[in-house]
């Protein structure tokens, strides 16, 4: 069984707008775990095409700086940078839609996890639009330590699709909803929006976000 509650508050929530230097504005998504791994261990099983699948989705490409990936059902793209075990930066589903991962050693053989996604403000409309992705990173983050801890499910596709793993997204959506509404990076009015289609697509059937 999942402590869902424990699971949810592992990971640690970040949504913000910001100026690049180019005048742009962004959207940042970011999410920050502590893993009971080392960082070489924790950056095997983040990229290594044979464990991946294991606890996340099949994935093919060129796993190198330059090289391109896809996973499988999901998005793919350029990897961008590539400088183990810290650092990995790659285009995920397009161009303008960046995801940077960054580890970094703490005490007592646990690794930190950083995973910003990052996307152009017209894209992502406004705060609200972390709810289109947020909720399934926290899936991933979930996956990730379950398969660090050893528990590793026959078919992680199925996995995340169980009663359970609902139950656990449709905090994810609420936890993402709350971090939005705290940056003050959306109206109401988009957050709102934003919670009822994240709930549809991430936590379907769960209650209407006006009820709670």
């Amino acid at each position: 069984m999942i402590d869902i509650a424990t699971q949810i508050g592992a990971i640690d929530r970040t949504v913000s707008r910001r100026t690049e230097v180019d005048g742009s504005e962004i959207v940042s998504v970011l999410a920050r775990r502590t893993y009971k791994s080392d960082p070489a261990d924790l950056w095997d099983a983040l990229t290594n095409p044979e464990r991946i699948p294991r606890w996340f989705l099949p994935v093919s490409g060129q796993f190198h700086e330059g090289g391109t990936f896809q996973l499988e059902g999901n998005a793919g793209g350029r990897i961008l940078e590539c400088a183990p075990p810290a650092r990995l930066r790659v285009t995920f589903g397009g161009d303008d839609s960046l995801v940077e991962l960054r580890l970094a050693a703490g005490e007592a053989g646990t690794t930190t996890l950083e995973l910003e996604h990052t996307v152009p403000l017209a894209m992502a409309q406004s705060g609200a639009g972390a709810l289109w992705v947020g909720p399934g990173w926290d899936g991933m983050f979930l996956a990730l330590g379950l398969f660090v801890d050893g528990i590793v499910a026959e078919d992680p596709a199925a996995a995340a699709l169980s009663p359970e793993a609902l139950a656990f997204s449709e905090r994810s959506v609420r936890a993402w909803g709350e971090t939005v509404r705290e940056s003050g990076t959306a109206t109401p009015e988009q957050l709102e929006q934003a919670l009822a289609i994240s709930l549809a697509q991430f936590a379907p059937g769960a209650e209407d976000p006006a009820s709670t």
